[in-house]
């Protein structure tokens, strides 16, 4: 079949599911869009579900009754950064990824009615995969997304069948000298140490954040910074995160609740890290292990998002990880 009526079956397909072929990502809601992965046709689905008077959004792929793995984004991204690693394994996976509240397409409440802090992150990503119907699920973990699943495992530990850490870290000797200007903020919460932080919100340092240790930063698709940018532009945003870099301290006053929870409960669990991250040193990923010595750990030569350069590879990781670990 030539090039040309491929693309008009591909298009037909989709016309009979249903789905459109693009959809723009501030109008993601509605639409679904067709995958080619080898010969599967994979779909991903655009949805927002209503949690607690919340408005959620998220990303939805593969057969309900598949094991599920659950993705959670970090900082200043949204699930847009599972683009690629999504239709690489939803052949094989049931795959769920939202927004946290107040990033990417889910609801951006005022200060006045949502208090920005990982425990509330962590509470209303709780609830939301209950009210999406999920029973017992692995957990991608990345940035923030880290102390937001760490959290949720630590409510319900019965319900997390694996975790995967990709640069989610729970171990103190993990933290860069990057982290200096945060600790400070941390220790003296003064308007000016706030401030001092608020360059890390601006396009120039978001996009620094996905070259920085890349070998190649001409591989890193502007897409994913630029539509972080957007979303860190609206009205309260700026302030939402500033207070999310201050309750950071929390997270780092619970690796020892988390490293005991790791101990005791012992789920399986796969470190793929980014060696080159100027946040997440290699050595917290290295640290999982003396808590879980069964716990794999994979370095890639690449920063901190390392999806960007190597989803492939990452997605083969998680792959034979999963088969091995949680049961179909």
């Amino acid at each position: 079949m030539s090039g040309f009526s491929e693309a008009c079956a591909l298009l037909q397909a989709c016309r009979v599911r249903g789905t459109a072929l693009h959809a723009s990502p501030f109008s993601e809601r509605r639409y679904a869009v067709c995958e080619r992965k080898e010969d599967a046709m994979t779909v991903t689905a655009y949805r927002t579900v209503d949690v607690d008077g919340l408005d959620v959004f998220y990303r939805e792929a593969g057969r309900p009754d598949s094991p599920t793995l659950l993705l959670l984004h970090g900082f200043p991204t949204s699930s847009h950064m599972f683009r690629e690693l999504i239709p690489l394994l939803s052949d094989r996976f049931h795959i769920v990824a939202p927004d946290l509240p107040g990033f990417g397409q889910t609801a951006l409440p005022s200060r006045d009615h949502f208090s920005y802090a990982f425990d509330n992150l962590a509470k209303v990503i709780r609830r939301f995969t209950e009210v999406v119907g999920l029973g017992r699920f692995a957990m991608y973990i990345f940035d923030y997304g880290a102390p937001v699943g760490l959290r949720v495992a630590l409510a319900q530990p019965e319900r997390i069948s694996a975790i995967i850490s990709q640069n989610g870290n729970a171990y103190e000797e993990g933290l860069s000298e990057g982290w200096a200007p945060f600790q400070r903020y941390w220790r003296e919460p003064t308007p000016a140490h706030r401030e001092a932080l608020r360059d890390l919100l601006t396009p120039k340092s978001v996009r620094w954040q996905y070259t920085h240790g890349v070998s190649d930063p001409s591989l890193v698709s502007p897409d994913g910074s630029a539509l972080d940018s957007y979303y860190l532009a609206r009205p309260g945003a700026d302030e939402a995160q500033l207070d999310l870099f201050l309750d950071y301290a929390s997270n780092v006053a619970l690796y020892p609740e988390i490293q005991a929870y790791l101990r005791k409960e012992r789920p399986p669990l796969l470190a793929v890290w980014g060696r080159n991250d100027p946040f997440f040193l290699p050595a917290g990923a290295e640290a999982y292990k003396r808590d879980l010595p069964s716990a794999e750990v994979r370095f890639f030569d690449t920063g901190h998002f390392a999806l960007e350069t190597h989803a492939g590879p990452i997605a083969d990781a998680i792959g034979r990880f999963m088969a091995r670990c949680v049961a179909p």
